[in-house]
């Protein structure tokens, strides 16, 4: 039986995955259970947590390991992790995905920043900060993004052994996806090979904030506005869906535009921005300006559409999105 490194007051090691539908958190979390119990020898326990059941909308996968003579009766979700897995960078703009770490917590974060970058944005204060560019890799190899993160959590949990985890995942495909069988396993590799890592020490005087409850309501009756104003409903301009794009964008050429709306008619979110002009003949017409990115989740529908090749799919890199906005006139 493996040691773990750390355990709570009720004896247990809490891992916590945040991370959107479709990256394969859910089944991440399933699988490092089964690594952490089959594997290192540990009692285990894994569920997740979700709103609606479709891809982009937030997960989160809870894991604890304990040994063998402790019981395990906690059902509730995982307040006080001591690795939090992060699938998607931007979740940190609408989620509070730090919250309950120690000062010794690892957080381990899907992204192409620095740690000292990360600490940042994510306002931690101290712990060590890991960063793998799983999105990266698992386009070049072909595969899924929670592959690469398995690998960055097997070199950052110790008492996880690889190369179970490989047999397990080489077992489970081999019959029914023969073909997945590889790049599943080089995107492991990948991940645990090229995961990045940094501890910052906890300033002197300095303690780590409570963990906030996942239960407790954003609105209540001490922080509701008068009059009972919901200030952020879903539906509000103030909704952000960067967080749903998974490592593919569409970049607009306008040269190549012919103005022919057949994006607009397949886009679900209503992200293009149109201005009427005059056009040669000195009619108004309605033209193309632009992508307001705040709400595409990169579904690519309008690359297909586009006849002319004005939309073509591209690998997001960081800033991206921020500088080819064009903001709709509501948010200007």
């Amino acid at each position: 039986m493996s040691k773990l490194p750390q355990k709570n007051e009720l004896g247990f090691f809490e891992i916590r995955l945040e991370s959107i539908g479709g990256l394969g958190a859910n089944l991440a979390g399933k699988m490092l259970a089964e690594a952490g119990v089959v594997g290192a020898g540990l009692n285990g326990v894994s569920f997740s947590s979700y709103g609606s059941e479709k891809k982009g909308s937030p997960v989160k996968a809870h894991i604890r390991f304990c040994d063998l003579h402790t019981p395990i009766r906690a059902t509730s979700p995982v307040e006080r992790p001591h690795v939090v897995g992060i699938f998607h960078e931007a979740l940190y703009k609408t989620i509070n995905v730090v919250s309950g770490v120690y000062e010794d917590s690892i957080v381990l974060v899907n992204s192409t920043k620095t740690p000292e970058q990360l600490k940042d944005m994510m306002k931690l204060i101290g712990g060590t900060i890991a960063t793998v560019d799983a999105i990266g890799i698992a386009l070049e190899e072909n595969n899924r993004v929670n592959m690469a993160i398995m690998g960055a959590l097997h070199r950052l949990c110790p008492f996880l052994d690889p190369e179970f985890f490989k047999g397990v995942t080489r077992k489970s495909l081999e019959k029914k996806y023969p073909h997945s069988v590889e790049p599943a396993l080089r995107t492991f590799d990948r991940g645990f090979n090229e995961v990045k890592f940094q501890t910052f020490a906890l300033p002197e005087g300095v303690t780590m904030p409570e963990p906030v409850r996942q239960d407790t309501p954003t609105l209540g009756y001490e922080t509701q506005p008068m009059g009972g104003v919901i200030t952020n409903p879903g539906n509000s301009i103030l909704k952000d869906l960067s967080i749903s794009r998974q490592g593919m964008m569409p970049n607009f050429e306008e040269d190549k535009c012919i103005h022919c709306a057949a994006c607009d008619n397949v886009c679900p979110d209503f992200c293009f921005v149109w201005d009427e002009k005059a056009d040669k003949k000195g009619r108004n017409n309605m033209f193309l300006q632009g992508i307001d990115y705040q709400y595409c989740k990169g579904c690519l529908k309008c690359v297909y559409a586009c006849p002319t090749e004005a939309l073509t799919e591209l690998r997001e890199v960081d800033g991206y999105a921020d500088t080819k906005r064009i903001p709709h006139v509501f948010n200007r």
